[in-house]
């Protein structure tokens, strides 16, 4: 930093800023979480430079012999954590992760079956202001109105009468476990495809607290950041038949040079994914989870689906008279960062949307446990309810004292 504030002082500051933000703030967005010093150390090594366009072995470029060597200790540290044929760990994001899924299996114009994004979809699921809903003929499904949960018998119908290509499972905001056995069932049925978007729960399958998707689906999509606490990036898990598919869907057909500092970190923190230490990290996630939905119900709010089985906990703010923006906009004034999101069956707008979207990921890294989580949801209860800035920063106050005891140092926790 001393470097950089001689030769970029206005950069510099702005990132010195960023450092006393994370310190201070209260990090409950479900999509994030610290990275270790160690795996930003990795991805400012000597690989953060090297183009190694292609695959180990069949590079474009020379000089590739050590690139190759990590690319296949991270494919082999991938397939070996979750038991899959072939991994591919190119990606450069989640979404990267799902176009090469699409383009290994479908065509433009293809019928494919995903959840919509009303009942917890992500955009790659058929938004029309996204690649999937512009190049496929999407379907959505969605969950019950009586309790939240997801309507297999919706599936399966809806797999009858449309006959998709593919079956999309998985979520951004649907905090329970998915039956994998059932969207196979289906899909052998109707002779799609099945693609599981893990990219939210592949660190629980990881840690052993989710069943995995990998004996169940075609291809796998997953991320190496969000609870793993590796770099921004995705990831393909695949059968053996497809692998050719999948590589070929990746490079040449989506990306061009993979980023071999990103994948050097990625075989970091596989690696560590597959210790004692990262599974009881992974449970303590869970059961954090689990804390915080309780506490959050006592402040007002109402769990969807009524709990939670993951790192998710998603809320209807409507029991406030809040919208999910202005419960996003309290919070943050507060110090206390969360997202938003759709409610089913409600018909706000995105824009604003009704519901609120949290993580634990971030909090259980820095040691903080179920006690904490009380302290936690008594602080967003509060933040939701500060319509002024004096209430907000007697809020914001409490929060930095609660990060003070527990900083974001992930070394000192699990790694």
């Amino acid at each position: 930093m001393a470097v950089l504030s001689e030769q970029d002082p206005r950069l510099a500051d702005v990132l010195a800023a960023e450092q006393r933000r994370r310190a201070s703030q209260l990090h409950l967005l479900a999509g994030e979480n610290f990275s270790a010093p160690s795996v930003r150390a990795v991805l400012a090594g000597p690989l953060a430079d090297k183009y190694a366009e292609g695959y180990p072995g069949h590079r474009h470029h020379t000089g590739c012999a050590h690139a190759d060597q990590v690319e296949l200790l991270a494919v082999e540290r991938a397939k070996a954590l979750f038991g899959a044929a072939h991994a591919n760990v190119q990606p450069h994001s989640g979404t990267s992760a799902i176009l090469a899924a699409y383009a290994a299996l479908l065509r433009p114009g293809d019928a494919v079956l995903a959840l919509s994004l009303q009942h917890g979809g992500h955009l790659t699921h058929g938004s029309g202001a996204n690649f999937s809903g512009r190049w496929f003929d999407f379907t959505g499904y969605g969950v019950r109105e009586r309790d939240g949960l997801l309507d297999l018998d919706q599936v399966r119908d809806l797999a009858r009468a449309v006959r998709p290509k593919a079956i999309l499972a998985g979520a951004i905001s649907y905090p329970r476990a998915l039956d994998w056995a059932a969207f196979r069932a289906v899909a052998d049925e109707v002779g799609a495809y099945l693609v599981a978007d893990a990219a939210q729960t592949i660190g629980l399958v990881a840690g052993g607290v989710l069943d995995s998707p990998v004996p169940y689906a075609d291809v796998v999509c997953g991320v190496t950041h969000k609870l793993l606490g590796g770099p921004r990036g995705g990831l393909l898990l695949c059968t053996e038949e497809l692998a050719g598919r999948v590589d070929r869907a990746v490079f040449p057909f989506t990306q061009g040079g993979p980023a071999m500092n990103q994948i050097a970190a990625k075989a970091l923190v596989l690696g560590l994914a597959a210790t004692p230490e990262y599974a009881g990290y992974a449970r303590r996630t869970v059961a954090n989870a689990q804390a915080l939905a309780a506490a959050l119900a006592a402040e007002g709010l109402r769990p969807l689906t009524g709990g939670t089985d993951t790192h998710l906990v998603t809320a209807d703010a409507r029991p406030l008279r809040l919208t999910g923006q202005e419960a996003e906009r309290r919070c943050e004034a507060a110090g206390v960062l969360l997202g938003r999101c759709a409610v089913p069956f409600d018909q706000a707008p995105p824009a604003s949307a009704s519901g609120v979207r949290l993580g634990t990921a971030c909090v259980t890294t820095q040691g903080m446990g179920v006690p904490e989580m009380a302290e936690v949801g008594a602080l967003v209860g509060r933040a939701l309810r500060a319509d002024g800035q004096e209430e907000a920063r007697a809020v914001a106050a409490e929060v930095r004292a609660l990060t003070g005891r527990f900083p974001p140092e992930p070394e000192q926790s699990w790694l």
